[in-house]
């Protein structure tokens, strides 16, 4: 999509959108004091696409922002905005900037997030998208804000599960977040030093792929086993049932939920939200606008929005060979 470099950004809005994840309160504080530095109006708009139809926002400054970084979730809060998701809702978003004399608008979320943003995009709104997410499943971008810091939660769960795994002599089945995508799953599988691990890239046999696992560490001496079962998966409490009448080990299944959501950012979420955020105000300085900020290779790009929607991740078959090999 078209820059506008005859049209100099002056005010601009940011949003949190979709579900949170820690290091967007970073984010925020990034753009925020990059605004300043460039001499930029920035308002802080309110529970995402539903803040912006209700003009629910106010005027950020480099105070507004100060110890924010260590907080988990987002100061702006975040909501799910169904009426966004018309054409209606998008005309009207566009409007509520109008009132507000906004010049383009960051959003700072997922997937669902940014189609939002592309929408506006196309009623005129310039727009530039920061990529916010523990599944880090946007296809566009190696890294999302969020997935370091989830990782690291569910690492540390995995750990104090499998001290009481040993103890009771239990096979612990433990499902983490991801939507669709098997990302903190395999990474955490690996980190965990887990047996199985199932994700929704590759299908699996329950004969083969779990039960024959654990029989075959037990015939080893193993007396624990954890599974890292990925949401789009899912079933994990009736797996956990089915192998124990299967093997006659004990199984317990634990959802870890929301947790994986919370906490303070890791020192990897806090530095890529700031480039991230930095990147964002200079490509509207610059008039490159209705861009998504990519992690490439350790560096910011922008990459058009249209272009970075149409891109679908894949997960590395190297790391799932890698979880195999480990996991024998």
């Amino acid at each position: 999509m078209d820059n506008q470099a005859n049209n100099p950004i002056k005010r601009i809005g940011v949003l949190t959108s979709g579900g949170d994840a820690p290091g967007m309160n970073a984010a925020i504080r990034a753009v925020v004091r990059a605004c300043t530095y460039y001499g930029i109006q920035v308002y802080g708009i309110k529970r995402g696409y539903r803040g912006l139809l209700d003009g629910d926002m106010f005027e950020m400054n480099a105070r507004s922002v100060s110890d924010i970084i260590y907080r988990g979730g987002t100061i702006l809060q975040t909501a799910r905005c169904h009426t966004f998701r018309s054409h209606e809702g998008i005309v009207k978003g566009k409007k509520m900037a109008e009132v507000f004399q906004l010049d383009a608008l960051v959003v700072i979320g997922g997937d669902g997030s940014f189609k939002g943003a592309l929408e506006i995009a196309r009623e005129g709104l310039p727009v530039i998208g920061i990529p916010g997410t523990i599944d880090n499943d946007i296809g566009c971008t190696d890294y999302t804000i969020g997935f370091d810091t989830a990782m690291n939660t569910v690492r540390d769960a995995i750990d104090k599960i499998k001290d009481t795994a040993s103890s009771h002599e239990r096979c612990s089945f433990v499902e983490v977040m991801g939507r669709n995508a098997g990302y903190i799953a395999m990474n955490c599988a690996i980190a965990g030093g887990a047996e199985v691990c199932l994700i929704p890239e590759k299908p699996y046999n329950i004969d083969v792929d779990v039960v024959k696992k654990i029989i075959d560490c037990r015939n080893r001496g193993k007396h624990h086993y954890v599974v890292i079962v990925a949401e789009g998966v899912g079933g994990t409490m009736l797996l956990a049932e089915e192998v124990k009448n299967i093997t006659g080990i004990e199984t317990t299944a634990t959802i870890l939920g929301h947790i994986q959501r919370g906490g303070s950012p890791t020192v990897k979420d806090r530095v890529v939200a700031g480039m991230m955020g930095v990147k964002a105000v200079q490509c509207l300085k610059n008039g490159e606008v209705n861009k998504i900020i990519a992690y490439k290779g350790d560096k910011c790009v922008a990459i058009d929005i249209e272009e970075a929607l149409a891109v679908q991740k894949q997960l590395d078959p190297d790391i799932i060979l890698a979880s195999e090999i480990l996991n024998v």
